[in-house]
């Protein structure tokens, strides 16, 4: 079996024009913010269903459906199953891609990795949402088959993030894989989460800048390294300010 691993619902209706087949998987959580530990699966996903229905009111039943038991897929892969992990480079997309590398590191499946290979490194942060159909299928040809060791690297920089353990990062940053991109930039910027974000909100409403819809890119601007959404910055916003 062939399975694609696409990091959202915006990149499905492009993903289908490339005619690439496999059956696909939709990562429709932000695990860079909320409750990230948990002893078993079902402990992790309903701290994250209340977590959702605090932060967005969204209805704890819907999410199990359409978030939980979309991702507990990825415990069905079997052996010499093909899994394409479509994520993005920045911290957003990098926490989830090393959760699903975590959760795939025992499955014996052939785990590839797609990212946006068609960026020059100015646009790096800006991922796979600009890329048409053609642009696309390039991304996938370039696609990079994960080792041992990287796939262990992704679930050891996700038990470290999971923990906020992070002198562990810090110990992983410099680590030896092509399969990451960036990862010390990432990294340093996952160590940074608590503080870092609230600061760049703070230099840009002290520029005069307070409207939501002016401050959000902006924020992109200075911290594209984060990947944060609208809703993430507008919940920083709220909780800030």
């Amino acid at each position: 079996m062939k399975f694609h691993v696409l990091p959202g619902d915006s990149l499905v209706e492009e993903f289908k024009k490339t005619g690439i087949d496999g059956e696909v998987i939709v990562f429709r959580d932000a695990l860079i913010v909320g409750p990230v530990e948990a002893k078993t699966p079902d402990e992790f996903w309903d701290e994250r269903a209340r977590f959702i229905l605090t932060e967005y009111a969204e209805d704890e039943i819907v999410f199990h459906e359409r978030v939980a038991d979309e991702l507990e897929k990825l415990a069905e892969i079997a052996e010499d199953d093909q899994v394409n992990l479509w994520f993005e480079y920045e911290l957003f997309c990098g926490v989830n891609m090393w959760f699903c590398l975590a959760k795939l590191a025992d499955s014996g499946a052939n785990i590839y990795r797609v990212e946006p290979a068609v960026l020059s490194e100015d646009d790096r942060w800006s991922g796979f949402g600009s890329l048409g159909a053609d642009e696309l299928q390039r991304c996938f040809d370039a696609r990079q088959l994960f080792t041992s060791g990287d796939i262990k690297l992704g679930a050891e920089l996700w038990n470290a993030f999971s923990r906020r353990d992070f002198d562990r990062l810090r110990e992983l940053l410099n680590s030896d894989s092509t399969r990451f991109p960036y990862l010390a930039e990432v990294v340093e910027a996952a160590v940074d989460i608590d503080t870092r974000p609230h600061e760049i909100l703070t230099e840009i409403r002290s520029e005069g800048i307070s409207d939501l819809n002016a401050i959000f890119p902006e924020f992109t601007k200075r911290a594209g390294v984060y990947g944060f959404g609208d809703l993430q910055v507008q919940r920083l916003l709220e909780k800030s300010f």
